[in-house]
């Protein structure tokens, strides 16, 4: 069961089966700066290849507390990256991106369970958006299998996205 544990700096790191999601830090930037400016990386992450800079300034915990970056490991080798962000208090997004290589295993899925038992139990969400590409069927399918549905209504058409939700049980 995906439990956190808070570090000394006030950020959690999550525990799924398969995967650990350690907080993002400055020690971190050439290896996300390389994963950022691959194309196959980006593909379905906005698609652009991004600059050193960039990645500095959006995934290496410098817009804490409002975005909450992680590093996911899988058998303790980064294989990925997630974010998660508040919309308000009770509510907000996650997105995640993994390596090519690790795709297909089941990675994602439990990496979004371990953050949906933070976020959920930890700190009380009620509802977690994400905004797959529409296009990127394995995304949509790791999605369902973490719990996800299409919002009902949605048309999807907003660049190509899928807007999807998951939402807690009431207490």
């Amino acid at each position: 069961m995906p439990d956190g544990k808070t570090t000394p700096d006030g950020t959690t790191t999550l525990h799924g089966t398969l995967t650990r999601l350690v907080p993002t830090t400055e020690a971190d930037l050439d290896l996300l700066a390389g994963w950022f400016a691959s194309p196959d990386f980006v593909a379905y992450w906005g698609g652009v290849p991004l600059s050193r800079t960039e990645v500095a300034a959006k995934y290496v915990g410098r817009r804490r507390p409002r975005v909450q970056s992680y590093l996911v490991l899988a058998e303790g080798t980064p294989v990925g990256y997630a974010q998660f962000w508040y919309a308000d208090v009770a509510e907000g997004g996650i997105d995640l991106v993994l390596q090519p290589d690790a795709q297909g295993s089941g990675l994602g899925p439990d990496a979004t369970r371990a953050l949906l038992a933070h976020l959920g139990g930890e700190l009380g969400w009620r509802r977690v958006t994400v905004d797959p590409v529409r296009e990127n069927v394995r995304a949509v399918r790791a999605w369902e299998k973490a719990g996800f549905r299409q919002v009902p209504g949605e048309p999807g058409e907003r660049l190509g996205e899928l807007l999807m939700e998951f939402r807690f049980p009431s207490s």
